[in-house]
């Protein structure tokens, strides 16, 4: 329980107590006159209708008075309320921005993140076609030499036995 509960209980519990206390109180202060007074019926029954009309009033004015405070006290539990829900309302508002705020920021990251990793790809596949371009190209020259010498040496080797054919006729 809450302390504004706590004390909007405390305070109508303490005028509810004080209006029983007064009427309780009235009605015993009138028996006591009725039964200790020397006084004849008549004079009685002025004075003990005097009594009740005080008491009455006593407790119209007290009955008022819990009335207005307890206004008081609902208007500002009212108010205090209202205050609570308008705090609640900014306050989720802002989680709201806040979310939606970083929803975009990770967006925007993961985007950026994406076309780096397509930049870094392209250039990875550029660099590999070149290197197999520039390796294709070693090896057809390569093969190229190698033929050549291949040829030189076959036409040597063809030589060499000729001549070596030639001279042992």
């Amino acid at each position: 329980m809450s302390n504004v509960e706590h004390k909007v209980e405390h305070e109508v519990e303490n005028g509810s107590n004080f209006f029983k206390g007064i009427f309780i109180g009235s009605l015993i202060g009138a028996a006591a006159a009725l039964l200790f007074a020397p006084k004849p019926g008549r004079e009685m029954r002025s004075d003990l209708s005097d009594k009740l009309t005080l008491a009455t009033d006593k407790t119209k004015e007290v009955a008022g008075v819990v009335t207005d405070k307890t206004k008081a006290i609902a208007t500002t539990v009212g108010e205090k309320a209202t205050d609570l829900a308008s705090t609640v309302s900014v306050k989720a508002s802002d989680i709201y921005t806040t979310v939606s705020d970083s929803k975009q920021q990770i967006a925007a990251t993961l985007q950026d993140a994406g076309s780096k990793i397509g930049d870094t790809i392209s250039e990875a596949s550029n660099n590999v076609a070149s290197d197999v371009k520039d390796a294709s190209k070693e090896v057809a020259d390569e093969a190229k030499a190698s033929s050549k010498e291949v040829a030189d040496e076959a036409k040597d080797a063809k030589e060499d036995v000729k001549s070596s054919y030639k001279s042992s006729y």
